[in-house]
């Protein structure tokens, strides 16, 4: 079903609410939006399709908005096949219609269809093409997150199609009109930004750069419309996460446990920070809380603090995948705090700090508090001690 956006813009997308796990990794517990739209007029446009279990759906969308006519391009923002699954099942119900790709779009679109038989503009990054009286202007955003990755700029309306950028998880759809509704969306917006674009700081940091026109509203491929209020908003949130500077000055705690005892240490830790001060400080279980929802708060937060179990030697499988996930995303700039247990050798938490040691810009704070199997007076006095250098840390450098 068609939704009117502008007077010629219109929503043909599609909510997922189907799947558990985008990408096959991240719980969506609400679904998700596969986003395409097409711009009216004497040569209609569509902007990207869907994936492949909405073709049906997505045609069906296209061909209401269509009102009869057949659209004259396609312009691929994004190659990846939640976006990318339907562009030959349209190709071929519109053999005329032109696909708008760059040459590295183009590259990977005949990877995904060797066999697709169609007439290709490949443009240039600042190119634009002119259709039903609307300027589009190409901005090549590589690496947000994938190297082919486009944005379109609508002149006339003042409309950027920003691919992956701006997007959310989440099936709510629809228009997000100010500052405050996109407040009540950026606990799925930031998840989905730190974990699906958040390696890539640096590109996303260049691609707002060439974002230098008025924006009237922002159209991605996933989540809602953002309206001007909203993707300021949004805008000022994606400085700071591409910076990977923190949002606040506090600290978020990740702990692996088997039988309660880090567990314990780690909520000690948790109740000695408020004493100081240092009150709202998330705690998280790795083997009971996805690691996304952990790598969203690491963003968030000035300080981490990583609690584990010594595990075969190591450190406990859950609590490994997410160091090698705080590694993988680039989150520098933070502060790290250790606490390890092991009944006969403790050594998770000079393993962690050895891969955290990796990132830029890292620092730690206090001592790596270590104990055997159980903790004891000395081990609550040791994270007392911790406590005190993390409050003071925060209060003065957070």
């Amino acid at each position: 079903m068609k939704t009117q956006i502008t007077k010629d813009l219109y929503y043909i997308g599609s909510a997922d609410r189907r799947i558990a796990l985008f990408e096959n990794v991240y719980p969506v517990p609400d679904g998700v939006t596969y986003n395409s739209y097409l711009l009216a007029g004497d040569e209609p446009v569509i902007f990207d399709t869907a994936d492949g279990a909405f073709t049906g759906e997505f045609l069906r969308n296209a061909e209401e908005a269509l009102a009869g006519k057949a659209p004259a391009y396609l312009i691929v923002s994004h190659m990846e096949p939640d976006h990318s699954a339907s562009i030959k099942a349209l190709s071929e119900k519109y053999p005329g219609m032109k696909i708008v790709v760059n040459a590295r779009s183009k590259i990977f679109l005949e990877g995904f269809f060797p066999d697709l038989k169609a007439e290709f503009v490949v443009v240039k990054d600042g190119d634009a093409i002119t259709v039903s009286g609307h300027t589009l202007r190409f901005v090549f955003a590589p690496m947000v997150h994938w190297p082919e990755v486009m944005f379109t700029y609508d002149e006339n309306e003042g409309t950027l199609f920003s691919a992956d950028a701006f997007g959310t998880f989440g099936s709510q759809g629809g228009v997000c009109g100010d500052a405050a509704q996109f407040e009540a969306l950026v606990s799925e917006a930031r998840r989905y930004y730190t974990n699906i674009v958040g390696k890539y700081g640096a590109q996303v940091l260049q691609a707002l750069k060439k974002v230098t026109f008025e924006i009237n509203r922002v159209c991605p491929l996933h989540g809602p419309v953002l309206l001007k209020a909203a993707f300021a908003k949004a805008a000022e949130y994606y400085v700071k996460w591409a910076s990977y500077t923190p949002e606040k000055a506090s600290a978020v705690i990740a702990y692996a446990s088997v039988y309660g005892n880090t567990k314990r240490a780690a909520e000690y830790l948790q109740k000695a920070l408020a004493e100081r001060g240092i009150s709202e400080v998330p705690i998280f279980d790795v083997s009971k809380t996805h690691f996304s929802y952990i790598i969203a708060e690491c963003f968030k937060n000035s300080h981490i603090v990583l609690a584990s179990i010594t595990y075969n030697a190591g450190i406990f499988t859950n609590m490994e995948t997410l160091v090698s996930e705080i590694v993988r995303h680039d989150i520098g700039g933070r502060k790290f705090s250790f606490v390890e247990n092991g009944s006969w050798a403790a050594q998770s938490g000079k393993l962690m700090r050895e891969e955290v040691s990796k990132l830029k810009n890292t620092s730690f704070v206090g001592e790596t508090v270590s104990f055997r199997s159980a903790p004891k007076a000395e081990t609550y006095a040791a994270l007392d001690a911790l406590a005190d250098a993390i409050a003071e840390d925060v209060k003065n450098n957070g």
